[in-house]
């Protein structure tokens, strides 16, 4: 059965997990796979379910992301993005559906997200458990080269389901390559940052009500953080209280803290002048 929402799909070299995504997003008349020109078959697997394909070449998140929600022919007014590592749920589909009959008012919602390590469900480690994944793309932007800021123009609400992810599901190896390109942007976007010198805020850092203001300013705030990687491994393994997750929890602290150690030295390779 269809619904009145389309999916959005972002892909790059995906033949291993999307068609688990595919067959969690079944249920919409309206798939669209936004591929970077995959050299594997992501496109075939995706033409094969029925999606429809726009392949554009990537050049860092916010804008390829902004691109697609501008560009592309969704048949529906309300979206739903999800990634080919991610899958919903029945439970999420039901309520998106029910979210989109009546969204009170509302032009997007926040969706919470399950990581999965190890066979486990990071319920205490993982840094941020919710992000706004069903919206109308008009009242939406990105910001950020790299873990990008989702900008809402208008209420947002939020869902009791969620959808599952398994960053790791091409193992160790790929989460290691994938994070050293990442901490390669977020490098970039601090050394822009500072020579920008954006307005932030402690107080919404601490105290705003809408997540994406406050993720923001958290990760403007945390950037003059010394020690940045240490300061990491303890707000995660023990504030958030990871060690109640076993040894993934463990496992997952420190490879954050690695990738944290990344972005410092390569921000410092970028600019020297770059105090922390």
């Amino acid at each position: 059965m269809s619904s009145a929402i389309s999916v959005l799909i972002l892909t790059k070299n995906e033949q291993q997990d999307l068609p688990g995504c595919l067959a969690s997003v079944a249920w919409s008349d309206d798939v669209h796979v936004f591929d970077s020109f995959s050299d594997d078959r992501t496109v075939e697997i995706a033409e094969a379910a029925g999606a429809r394909v726009t392949q554009r070449v990537f050049d860092d998140w916010s804008s390829h992301q902004n691109w697609g929600l501008r560009e592309l022919p969704f048949k529906h007014r309300w979206v739903f993005y999800i990634d080919a590592d991610e899958r919903m749920t029945p439970e999420l589909v039901d309520e998106v559906r029910a979210a989109v009959r009546d969204p009170g008012g509302h032009v997007a919602f926040r969706v919470r997200r399950r990581d999965h390590y190890m066979g486990r469900w990071l319920r205490h480690v993982a840094t941020t458990p919710y992000y706004v994944r069903l919206f109308r793309p008009e009242h939406v932007h990105y910001e950020r080269l790299i873990n990008p800021v989702t900008v809402v123009d208008g209420a947002v609400g939020q869902l009791g389901g969620h959808f599952d992810h398994f960053p790791f599901s091409k193992g160790m190896t790929h989460w290691l390559a994938r994070h050293n390109a990442y901490s390669t942007l977020e490098a970039r976007q601090i050394v822009d940052n500072r020579r920008r010198q954006p307005h932030w805020s402690l107080r919404q850092a601490l105290f705003a009500r809408d997540p994406g203001v406050r993720r923001f300013n958290q990760k403007e705030l945390f950037y003059r953080l010394p020690m940045r990687p240490l300061v990491k491994f303890v707000l995660l393994y023990l504030l958030r209280r990871g060690f109640l997750d076993g040894y993934p929890g463990f496992s997952y602290a420190v490879l954050q803290s690695m990738y944290e150690y990344m972005i410092v030295l390569k921000t410092r390779e970028l600019d020297p002048g770059v105090r922390f």
